[in-house]
């Protein structure tokens, strides 16, 4: 067993490890050993630490080192909610509209996006303002989302910051504003978000920088899930430039690689 877990006796309870923890060392600990690290954090949900409890109902709703049970992972989220918890209150969320371990319901999932997000919790602005587009259409849902939006960016999440790119580019708020978009989608590219990178490598390329759009393609493409990475590839397989064309070949075949 790794250096990880070796401050972590297997027949002792943790919780006071979970808050010393950082999120890096929370998901390399996890990661090395995901049977164990589920029962560990199963024992800091048990002594009442509210951030232990949407770790656990994380890992119920993915079947990390346990059984998938959605229906148990909703409990956990509300009694970490019942601590006032805005983690908790986002993830609610996301199970009433995505259906996990209850009914959909979006009026439902839009009320504990809406106190999450009065706590500032930036993932339940940017889940409440794509919440609201779908179900008010972009006419009249667009100025609360785009102000979600906006908070949400602010906070540092790459997400939203690339769809404020897209925004801003298709000139849904407005006229198009280019320069504003590449400043959006370059922010999100840096942030991580494989969406910002795929779009940020696109201003590169029309601006001549094939050699930083190329490194961006790539990051994109190694991130994305299949669905974005197949119509990212179509794209670039369209390109008249060789050098981006093969970007395409070339992650295709990494991904044949590791499906063999």
């Amino acid at each position: 067993m790794s250096e990880l877990w070796d401050d972590l006796p297997e027949t002792e309870s943790f919780p006071h490890i979970q808050v010393k923890l950082s999120p890096r060392q929370y998901r390399e600990r996890l990661a090395e050993n995901p049977e164990l690290g589920a029962t560990w954090v199963r024992d800091a949900a048990l002594s009442g630490l509210p951030e232990a409890q949407v770790g656990l109902g994380h890992i119920l709703l993915d079947g990390y080192g346990v059984e998938r049970d959605p229906v148990s992972a909703v409990r956990w989220f509300e009694l970490a909610a019942q601590q006032d918890n805005p983690d908790a209150f986002n993830m609610l969320g996301r199970c009433h509209e995505c259906g996990w371990g209850v009914a959909p319901d979006a009026v439902e999932a839009a009320l504990w996006y809406e106190r999450a997000a009065a706590k500032g919790h930036d993932w339940a602005q940017f889940n409440l303002a794509c919440l609201i587009l779908a179900t008010q259409g972009w006419d009249a849902g667009l100025p609360r989302a785009l102000s979600l939006l906006v908070a949400s960016a602010r906070a540092g999440n790459p997400k939203a910051k690339n769809m404020i790119g897209d925004l801003r580019e298709k000139g849904w708020a407005g006229a198009p504003k280019l320069r504003s978009a590449a400043l959006w989608y370059r922010w999100a590219a840096e942030g991580g978000c494989y969406r910002g990178q795929f779009h940020h490598a696109r201003f590169l390329l029309r601006a001549g920088k094939i050699g930083e759009a190329k490194r961006w393609f790539r990051s994109s493409l190694r991130q994305a899930p299949p669905d974005f990475a197949g119509e990212a590839r179509d794209i670039l397989r369209g390109h008249h430039t060789e050098r981006v064309r093969a970007i395409a070949e070339e992650q295709l075949g990494r991904s044949q690689e590791r499906v063999a």
